[in-house]
């Protein structure tokens, strides 16, 4: 199947989830997230401003200011799909633009390197245990990370977005980790496996 029809699928599948299901779950994945020791251990963390169906990232960075941390957000630019990270404060220093995204006003904050954020949560639709995922189409992701060697890549997501294989090219940049409500998935050690296997 591919990729297209695979995202399709899935968001299809996530439409159905009951607002009950999708709070409860997405507080189990914010617990699990903040015991995890790369966030624990974090000082600088990026991550999108979700949208449902997407694991609820609001109650996160709730939490994280609560814990001291800083968290970054990120910028998209539609005509080179290029994207910029901003740290917030606060929720005031959002603006909507297309597609109902949730952004930084760049005037309000603070722009951060890639490699000044120790943990990056990255996005998708579709990912297998391996780390390699399907995104919303645009790319902007995979480009972003090429050159981000400093700390983690994590994806929070719900038990049913995980399939036994993502079709993967060349230039997809799988994540390290995915946090389910009921799984904390090393992907780093199941790449490792899949190679020696």
């Amino acid at each position: 199947m591919d990729k297209t029809t695979l995202r399709n699928k899935m968001r299809q599948a996530l439409a159905t989830m009951t607002d009950e299901a999708y709070q409860y779950q997405s507080l189990a994945i914010v617990k699990k997230v903040l015991q995890e020791s790369y966030i624990i251990e974090a000082n600088i963390i990026g991550m999108t401003i979700s949208n449902k169906p997407e694991v609820d990232t609001i109650l996160l960075i709730e939490e994280l200011w609560r814990l001291g941390k800083k968290v970054a957000v990120p910028k998209c630019h539609p005509k080179t799909r290029a994207m910029s990270f901003y740290i917030i404060d606060s929720f005031a220093q959002l603006e909507t633009v297309y597609m109902h995204l949730r952004e930084p006003i760049p005037a309000r904050c603070e722009l951060v390197d890639a490699n000044d954020m120790d943990v990056i949560l990255v996005p998708g639709v579709v990912f297998d245990r391996n780390g390699y995922r399907i995104g919303y189409g645009g790319g902007y992701y995979d480009r972003y990370v090429l050159n981000y060697k400093k700390g983690k890549l994590m994806s929070l997501l719900f038990d049913e977005q995980i399939i036994d294989c993502v079709p993967a090219e060349e230039h997809d940049c799988p994540v390290d980790i995915i946090m389910t409500p009921t799984e904390r998935i090393d992907c780093l050690a199941q790449r490792g496996a899949s190679e020696n296997g």
